[in-house]
């Protein structure tokens, strides 16, 4: 009877800790993790072609934030209140930037730009995803940290 027991009781701590590393209360995705300040976060999709430029966002810890979009940058500011976060961009800017790559601000790219500027605005939750941040609102944004 002693051996039986102490079988299910290893069964029992196996079980228990795979569910918790499963559910994120072990481990990378813990919820006490915090955001990366002064890194540059990439957006997790593929580059519009005809130019490689990706979308980077870049939070300081005091809260301001630049926001390198498929066309045009613009600041903003972050609050963070737990896992809750609050982003207020700049609005685009009128001219086109001075230096730009031939291609880099076609009308798909500059509507790109307005839309995410609408997502980013809208977002009301965070949290990590492994090495990644996602970004929650209506439209669900994940960034990846640069390799850069």
């Amino acid at each position: 009877m002693i051996d039986i027991r102490l079988v299910a009781g290893r069964y029992a701590i196996v079980f228990g800790a795979t569910l918790a590393f499963t559910l994120g209360l072990a481990g990378p995705n813990r919820a006490g993790e915090p955001f990366p300040f002064d890194q540059e976060l990439v957006l997790d999709v593929r580059p519009m072609p005809p130019v490689k430029r990706v979308l980077v966002l870049s939070v300081s810890i005091n809260g301001n934030a630049r926001i390198d979009l498929w066309c045009q940058t613009v600041s903003g500011q972050v609050e963070l209140s737990g896992r809750a976060i609050r982003i207020v961009p700049a609005p685009l800017p009128d001219a086109l930037p001075q230096y730009m790559i031939e291609g880099q601000c076609t009308p798909e790219r500059m509507q790109a730009d307005a839309d995410t500027l609408a997502a980013l605005a809208q977002v009301t939750d965070w949290r990590r995803q492994a090495r990644a941040i996602v970004l929650v609102g209506p439209q669900t944004l994940k960034f990846r940290p640069s390799d850069h």
